[in-house]
């Protein structure tokens, strides 16, 4: 379990009016006042300690005005079982429900008057409880946030009630070909359990299960960037938080096997992802995976642009005149990852465009790629990261991830060497291993001319 609690900087404007001087000048300096000089406030490293009871502890004091928690916990949805498919996606909608330190009506109230706000979000390995207040408002905060992840009741009539909720979830995912593209590639791994709860279990997740998950899944990871010492929340670790600690549920490693899945309707725009596996987060290879995605093109920098840069878009604009979309696609996870090439296009013109993006990835692989790409890559790849650090919510996923994962924080200044140690080897490499290996697609759409798998 890590607590950490994350500040970040709130900036606050006011317009002030005042009447005209009538005389004087503004530029008169005042004799006998000297401006006072506050001191510099240190800059603070994060602290990162692992309790006894299996507790990750990471605080970071960065001064700002408001704080924000996050309890990270492995319980996302590829620790379901068969037979309890979709409890994590139940869970985190459970987050609001009444506890047995406060009721749900409760929870609501005394968090929007201190001017809070209380989430959960999940993954396939994690899920994250997160709080922001004001700085002298958190331990009020912290109550709830206690009650919300250590002392869950999940009463049964209050978990039926979160059905109509999972199907609008359910029905908005639906609405969007790119998230039913993208949960279609894991379908060949062990990391494939979807986000949502299947329909042949809508309903039928019991609050038992809710439960059981709670009390075998959770492994706490409480993370807090605070003015406090370091020891203080060790305190609140050992004590209020004892209750969710543990190794965490058992998970068989993710073995890819590749595979096809094709979703046939009658839309004109055909989405397809062919991917490959790719790297375990964290390692050097998942670094040089993030250049080549950067170097085949990973979305426009510039707003309403073109990607011009990205090799993607140039080579797939010689192969067609059609309009026409195409980003590199890198995921990585605790032990795999995928990575590979989504593209959308007119149902005629789907197979020109498929082809022409591999066709990119493989003229990489074959040393088509310069020196002056590999910097531009790193470049982009280096301010993404650092302007991702910028807010607090990237901030406290940075660390929560990183603690969760190795136990460990890397300063940013670490991970931009890691990213700088790239060589072009490196990159050369991964595109070799996303040519030479077995091939997962998945696509939706009108596929009168979708290209199978075995034949890009």
């Amino acid at each position: 379990m890590l607590l950490f609690v994350g500040l970040r900087f709130c900036q606050f404007s006011k317009r002030c009016y005042a009447a005209a001087r009538r005389s004087g000048s503004l530029a008169e300096p005042l004799s006998g006042l000297k401006p006072s000089k506050g001191a510099p406030l240190p800059p603070q490293d994060a602290q990162v300690s692992k309790l006894p009871n299996g507790l990750v502890i990471a605080s970071l004091e960065n001064y700002s005005p408001v704080s924000s928690v996050g309890v990270f916990v492995k319980a996302g949805s590829r620790y379901e079982t068969v037979e309890n498919q979709g409890v994590s996606h139940v869970l985190r909608l459970a987050a609001n429900l009444t506890t047995k330190g406060a009721s749900a009506f409760k929870i609501c109230r005394s968090v929007e008057a201190i001017g809070g706000s209380l989430s959960a979000t999940s993954s396939r390995e994690t899920m994250v409880y997160t709080a922001d207040c004001l700085r002298d408002d958190i331990d009020s905060l912290m109550e709830f946030l206690v009650n919300v992840t250590t002392a869950q009741e999940f009463r049964p009539w209050e978990v039926d009630e979160l059905t109509p909720r999972v199907k609008v979830d359910k029905a908005l995912a639906q609405q969007c070909p790119q998230i039913g593209v993208c949960m279609k590639q894991h379908t060949k791994t062990t990391l494939s359990n979807s986000l949502y709860c299947p329909d042949y279990m809508v309903g039928h997740v019991s609050s038992q299960q809710v439960r059981i998950c709670v009390t075998s899944f959770f492994f706490f990871f409480l993370r807090v960037l605070k003015g406090v010492n370091h020891s203080v929340l060790r305190q609140v670790g050992e004590g209020l938080l004892s209750a969710r600690s543990g190794v965490g549920a058992p998970v068989a490693k993710s073995v890819y096997r590749g595979g096809e899945l094709r979703v046939q309707n009658k839309d004109e725009l055909v989405h397809a992802l062919i991917a490959s596996e790719g790297a375990v987060t964290g390692s050097a290879e998942a670094n040089a995976f993030s250049v080549l995605q950067r170097i085949l093109g990973a979305g426009p920098h510039v707003k309403r642009g073109s990607s011009i840069t990205s090799k993607l878009s140039q080579g797939i604009a010689k192969a067609t005149t059609q309009p026409f979309d195409a980003t590199a696609f890198n995921v990585s996870y605790s032990d795999s990852g995928l990575f590979g090439v989504y593209t959308i296009a007119q149902a005629a013109s789907a197979g020109e465009v498929i082809k022409a993006a591999i066709a990119q990835v493989r003229g990489v692989a074959e040393g088509g790629v310069s020196e002056a790409d590999i910097t531009r890559a790193k470049n982009q790849l280096k301010a993404e990261y650092l302007m991702s650090m910028e807010s607090s919510e990237g901030l406290l996923e940075e660390i929560g991830a990183q603690a969760l994962t190795a136990g460990v924080y890397q300063a940013p200044d670490a991970v931009l060497k890691a990213i700088d140690a790239i060589t072009q080897n490196d990159v050369v490499k991964a595109a070799k291993k996303f040519v030479d290996g077995k091939k997962t697609m998945s696509a939706s759409g009108h596929l009168i001319n979708t290209p199978f798998v075995d034949e890009v």
